[in-house]
């Protein structure tokens, strides 16, 4: 048999040729995230970390109110990791969107844009996005018109779509396109459509046929999303559908800021797939990944959800509750991995465990700063004229497995900064820890037991290796790392 080869034939071979060659010779794709800290949004420390905080618990107790659905709730600005890539061929759009690994699903602002009760919010951080001549609707028959509907049947979206019953039954309802999507928010809402157009990276990687959501009306909400979680909408899942090898594992290295944002000027690396550690090799920098296995969630499934056995004060070890060790059939317990909240929340047995072990070490030295505790949410603060920091004891995360533990630097979890000074008030130094309350363990029920953090994740690179399903956790210099990388 003779096989005629056509031109165009010829084309998509090299094309496809071209397009593994360039995966595989790579092996990661390097995409800067920029800090959306911004002193001139907040009046004072206070302001800074009060609305911080007020978000940290909102996005974490959304969690456990919408249990049906699969959520994002991007935080105050300040708190977030931005990364950019462009949509549409031929004429392309770049977009800047929110880092979230605890939502599965892409989706940006869209022309013409409206977003109701946002005169206090971060104004957006590229314009709504105008659809290229590209873009094509998602049909309502689609696998990811139903992801986007919280696995709703197809059927029923067909339906919904007016696809009439006999196209239905004939599975002939390609011309309709998936149903508008609703997602709530802590503080906001969004109704949104699917498209498909070619996403590329920035180092010039396109993927086709990219699934993303296009919202033209949010409440509350004016940044998009791109979500990093488990799920077929997300970024990384889409692009494991096309090289594995860069789908498969991710891993980011967030710079320490402490809330300067003069700190936060170089970028944090996001590594999409595996790299030769240049540091490492050239012995600049010793680097020892500490794993934990991830824990699967039924209600939940687009959490990174990890075993939490206990957090050490000093040298003493607090067990955890059971729920923090595991994730039961109703999608209770455990510890989510999170990019998107600013501060580790436990629950109440844990955190009150934890507050009264450390201030039995530090109130001994340092006196209460209980008016900065009200003005920050935070707690607890202390007041004093030079910290020292032997004086501040160790804190460790025990996660699951053997010899799992990560000892936090002090910066992360002993915020220092100083009060007053404004002609009102006598100017001090306080310091304040970064752990809060979620709840009673009652209260938690459907849903995590705790999320660690971004503020607690600074100066570790963090790896999400989907493959082998597991976290791992390394500290790094990341502006270094960034570099070694880049060159």
């Amino acid at each position: 048999m003779v096989v005629k080869v056509t031109p165009l034939c010829l084309l998509y071979w090299l094309l496809i040729s071209t397009w593994w060659l360039m995966v595989s010779t790579s092996g990661m794709v390097l995409i800067p995230l920029t800090h959306s800290l911004s002193k001139t949004q907040f009046t004072t420390p206070h302001h800074l970390l009060k609305t911080t905080s007020t978000r940290s618990a909102t996005r974490f107790r959304h969690h456990l109110h919408h249990r049906h659905k699969q959520v994002s709730v991007p935080l105050s600005p300040g708190s977030d990791y931005t990364l950019s890539f462009t949509l549409g061929s031929p004429s392309s759009s770049t977009i800047s969107l929110y880092l979230d690994t605890g939502s599965d699903l892409v989706w940006l602002p869209c022309s013409p844009f409206e977003c109701i009760l946002c005169e206090s919010k971060t104004p957006p951080l590229s314009p709504p996005l105008n659809l290229s001549s590209s873009a094509t609707a998602v049909p309502c028959k689609s696998s990811a018109c139903s992801a986007a509907h919280s696995s709703l049947h197809s059927s029923d979206l067909c339906a919904i779509a007016r696809c009439p019953l006999d196209s239905i039954e004939m599975s002939e309802c390609n011309s309709f396109p998936c149903p508008p999507f609703y997602y709530a928010y802590g503080d906001g809402s969004l109704i949104g459509r699917l498209y498909k157009d070619s996403l590329t990276l920035p180092n010039s990687l396109s993927v086709q046929n990219f699934t993303f959501g296009c919202s033209h009306t949010t409440l509350g909400e004016p940044v998009g999303v791109a979500g990093f979680g488990f799920g077929r909408l997300s970024l990384p899942a889409q692009l494991s559908s096309v090289s594995p090898q860069l789908g498969n594992r991710f891993s980011y290295c967030l710079v320490s800021h402490s809330f300067d944002s003069n700190r936060v000027r170089r970028p944090s690396p996001l590594i999409l797939g595996r790299y030769e550690d240049k540091e490492n090799q050239f012995g600049n920098e010793l680097v020892e990944f500490v794993y934990t296995g991830m824990l699967s969630n039924p209600k939940h499934p687009y959490f990174y959800s990890v075993g939490l056995e206990g957090i050490s004060v000093g040298k003493r070890n607090i067990p955890a509750p059971e729920n923090l060790k595991r994730v039961d059939r109703r999608g209770s317990g455990g510890m989510v991995v999170d990019s998107g909240t600013t501060f580790t929340m436990l629950p109440a047995s844990l955190y009150d465990s934890v507050v009264t072990e450390f201030d039995h070490r530090v109130s001994r030295f340092y006196k209460r700063a209980n008016t900065v505790e009200e003005s920050t949410g935070l707690s607890p603060c202390y007041c004093y004229n030079k910290v020292v920091a032997a004086k501040v004891p160790a804190i460790t995360l025990h996660f699951a497995g053997n010899g799992s533990s990560v000892v936090l630097p002090r910066k992360n979890y002993f915020y220092e900064f100083i009060d007053g000074g404004d002609g009102v008030r006598e100017k001090r130094n306080v310091g304040c820890l970064m752990l809060m309350n979620g709840g009673d363990e009652e209260e938690l029920s459907g849903g995590p037991g705790a999320t660690l953090g971004n503020y607690q994740q600074q100066g570790f690179e963090v790896v999400y290796d989907l493959e082998k399903r597991k976290v791992g956790f390394a500290r790094r210099k990341c502006s270094s790392l960034w570099d070694s990388l880049k060159n």
